[in-house]
């Protein structure tokens, strides 16, 4: 590593691996990796070091440059005052891809030394319906892994077979650590991964009912996607020849329940925050940092800005978001112990317009069938049943649908939408002439949309002026 970059300055060699992730993405490195490496430089915490866990065909890419470093990379820190930061990390100890070996995958999980398996697997990724909130185990790879233990697809299938071994061995208790941005996200992955167990193998349900925690966390960093053109300038900027750098904004925050079976790092020592229960903190971070990402991407989209800061120098989208904010999302979240939620909310528009960062909208834009039930839906429902102006949230989903329906922009530019859950169904739905028919988008599921003539009629209207005048022109007059 070049001499601007913060090299860590603990012996690796004495580092042995404790948890086990899945789902080695850049988020996970900027995050879990980044408290954990800071950790690791505090005398004692040797134990802690990580293996990742690669499961998808697509990760190869990103197996093989990491594998070819040693699970060592760079972690560019961009302040919103445009000075970064730059810091080597070393708490990836290695990376398992299954598309070489999967049984090794299903021996770390199995290890004794394994105390925690952590997961972002993303909110799709828990495989529950929508509608009716269970485990679905009609999906064809859950099937497949409920029928071959031995080479399983999913993180389910992985996770079942390594703690059948440590049932079988003695190999002691285990925590499940989900990181992904879903409320109460532990709950969620044990409703998940206790259904597949029962389905799996009962006495293995049975087990993991004594051996096996969940505990809920909130997780919280801006880290966009890492393009080709983004490697080759954060080398050159650093001065690296890192084939695998992720880059992210200054803010951090985790906030997790002390909930941990089989011992965990005192990642405390490095600003993590340990709770009896992080509602508060999920709910606050979910329904205004995410929810308010989920709302600007859209409209901001189809305007033609593709960075976010850009979007955030344009004064009618900051007053949106804004409004969005104040009038629509506070007055359902409850502000956590000693937290100011005006300066929570300032800090997060900082965030957005952070041009070290330049986040891309279409990662926000990616992916909203499993956005909008975890962001935008709760709190919806509960406007929807005290009778609220539903004007902002109306235009999202219109703005959504124009989006899925058309893949251009108002400039005409086209377009590929990334909806990786989007089933022959719901795509029906978004190309239906009939927008109405997009009420019933699975996305939306419990939520009586269809039923409210009230909005229905602002809907209508909105998709109207949308469709004649643009996104922009129909935010600027709603």
């Amino acid at each position: 590593m070049a001499s601007k970059v913060n090299r860590f300055d603990y012996d690796r060699t004495k580092v042995s691996s404790g948890i086990v992730h899945i789902g080695v993405g850049n988020f996970h490195r900027a995050h879990e990796e980044y408290y954990t490496d800071r950790l690791l430089a505090l005398p004692g915490n040797e134990r802690w070091g990580i293996t990742g866990a690669m499961l998808m065909p697509g990760d190869e890419k990103l197996y093989r440059a990491l594998d070819s470093q040693d699970g060592v990379y760079s972690l560019t820190v961009c302040g919103r005052d445009g000075n970064d930061e730059v810091y080597e990390i070393g708490s990836l100890k290695g990376v398992v891809w299954a598309g070489d070996n999967p049984d090794e995958i299903i021996s770390l999980i199995a290890n004794p030394d394994t105390h925690i398996v952590s997961l972002t697997i993303t909110e799709g990724g828990y495989n529950i319906d929508k509608a009716t909130g269970e485990f679905q185990l009609n999906n064809p790879a859950i099937l497949h892994d409920l029928e071959d233990h031995d080479s399983p697809r999913t993180a389910f299938g992985f996770i079942a077979a390594g703690l059948t071994r440590r049932m079988h061995s003695g190999a002691g208790r285990v925590t499940i650590l989900s990181c992904d941005n879903l409320q109460h996200n532990g709950d969620t992955a044990r409703k998940a991964f206790m259904a597949f167990f029962e389905a799996y193998n009962p006495r293995l349900a049975e087990w993991a009912r004594e051996n096996v925690t969940f505990p809920n966390s909130m997780v919280d960093r801006i880290t966009p996607a890492t393009l080709p053109a983004d490697v080759q300038r954060l080398n050159k900027e650093n001065g690296t020849a890192d084939a695998a750098p992720v880059y992210c904004e200054d803010f951090v925050q985790w906030v997790i329940e002390d909930k941990f079976t089989a011992g965990r790092p005192a990642w405390e020592r490095v600003g993590v925050q340990f709770t009896d229960d992080v509602t508060a903190f999920e709910n606050m971070k979910l329904s205004l940092l995410n929810a308010s990402h989920t709302l600007l991407s859209y409209p901001a989209f189809l305007a033609g800005y593709r960075k976010v800061d850009e979007a955030m120098r344009d004064g009618r989208l900051v007053q949106f978001v804004r409004d969005f904010m104040d009038i629509d999302v506070t007055p359902y979240v409850p502000a956590p112990e000693n937290t100011d939620l005006a300066e929570y909310k300032q800090t997060l528009v900082e965030r957005f317009g952070n041009r070290s960062v330049s986040d891309q909208v279409a990662r926000l834009c990616a992916d909203g069938i499993s956005k909008f039930p975890v962001y935008i839906m709760p709190n919806m429902e509960k406007m929807l049943a005290d009778g609220k102006d539903l004007r902002r949230l109306a235009f999202l989903i219109a703005a959504y649908r124009h989006y899925l329906k058309y893949k251009v922009d108002d400039a005409g530019v086209p377009f590929e939408i990334n909806e990786p859950w989007m089933t022959p169904h719901d795509e029906a739905l978004a190309l239906s002439d009939d927008p109405v028919d997009f009420l019933d988008f699975s996305a939306f599921a419990g939520a009586p949309l269809r039923k409210n003539a009230n909005f229905v009629d602002i809907y209508l209207d909105l998709v109207r002026s949308i469709a004649e005048d643009g996104a922009m022109k129909t935010m600027t007059e709603l």
